[in-house]
């Protein structure tokens, strides 16, 4: 086995041709701060359509400690982050973003809290420049909506920049699920976890790789991950409405029987559109964690990776058929 670096920064990217030599430029000046040079930076290229992997191929070629991930296709962000962590050698992993929101120069305090003994400690964000009111007030509804329905507690205001020790590499390696919630899946595991709380920065170039529906995704698969309420308020729903067929029930007998009441149409066309449109989203509930269940069954692997570039030969998961996670 290939012997283990101080730290590790782990850089999904998709579509980032444009970000990534000030991308390079700041992480290598932000691990030699922290590190000196015992440090790797891999970049994975999540089947981007630009040139991205070209860029990736070029700074290699001048950076030894650069090592560039070529999936096979756009898998999505949280399985390029899977494989980074799948490959990653060091005693300390960083993730972090492409676009450079996420300033990698907070790895200097992120490290004092590890020193402390912590071992992961996320990034919390107590601004986010350059977003839109819509963003930032669904983002806020999706954070504090997961933490009320998941038994985890997943930190409110968090993406997935965070540093964390080896042995919690070591754990979500170990988790085999396909539909992955990275940071959901860090507060699952356990150990000791603290903030640190930053500013988050406007996009220096191109546009959000998480428009509306990706960012609508995530959550679908964050809450069916962490969470079977919607299912428990299936059961509370169908309670309430069986008492409110009781209660219509006993109000068509009484007219029936002590007054001359003719049965309108407006009542019964909204009964039957109540009870067909809570029977539809309970169906939808249940058909969302049915099908979750049955993709899990195929065990079929997170990613499949088409190239590394710097890899050394001695480390697992770097050949396609090894790939489980």
């Amino acid at each position: 086995m290939a012997s283990l670096c101080k730290l590790s920064v782990i850089v999904p990217s998709y579509n980032e041709e444009a970000s990534l030599p000030e991308l390079h430029r700041r992480v290598t000046a932000a691990c030699e701060r922290a590190v000196g040079g015992d440090y790797e930076l891999l970049l994975v290229n999540d089947g981007s359509t630009d040139g991205t992997w070209a860029g990736l191929t070029a700074l290699a070629a001048r950076d030894a400690r650069l090592r560039c991930i070529d999936l096979t296709r756009n898998y999505g962000h949280q399985s390029a982050v899977t494989a980074g962590l799948a490959l990653s050698r060091g005693e300390r992993v960083l993730l972090l973003d492409a676009d450079l929101q996420d300033p990698p120069e907070l790895l200097g305090a992120m490290m004092e809290k590890m020193d402390a003994g912590f071992d992961v400690v996320y990034a919390q964000r107590r601004s986010r420049e350059g977003e839109g009111f819509f963003k930032k007030a669904t983002a806020a509804l999706f954070y504090r909506l997961l933490r009320r329905l998941s038994d985890v507690d997943i930190p409110q205001d968090t993406g997935d920049f965070r540093l964390m020790r080896r042995t919690v590499v070591v754990a979500l390696n170990a988790l085999p699920e396909q539909h992955r919630f990275v940071r959901g899946m860090v507060a699952w595991v356990g150990f000791r976890q603290t903030a640190v709380l930053y500013d988050r920065e406007k996009r220096r170039s191109g546009q959000s790789h998480y428009p509306f529906w990706k960012m609508a995704s995530l959550a679908v698969d964050a809450i069916t991950s962490f969470s079977i309420v919607p299912l428990r308020l299936i059961v509370t729903l169908a309670g309430l409405t069986f008492l409110l067929s009781l209660l219509l029930m006993v109000y068509a007998f009484v007219s029936w029987a002590f007054f001359q009441a003719v049965a309108g149409w407006t009542s019964l066309i909204s009964v039957v559109l109540f009870l067909g449109s809570v029977q539809l989203l309970s169906l939808g509930i249940i058909g969302e964690y049915v099908g979750r269940t049955f993709i899990e069954s195929k065990r079929r692997p997170t990613y499949l990776i088409r190239e590394v570039l710097q890899a050394e030969p001695d480390i697992p998961g770097t050949r396609p058929a090894e790939i489980r996670e």
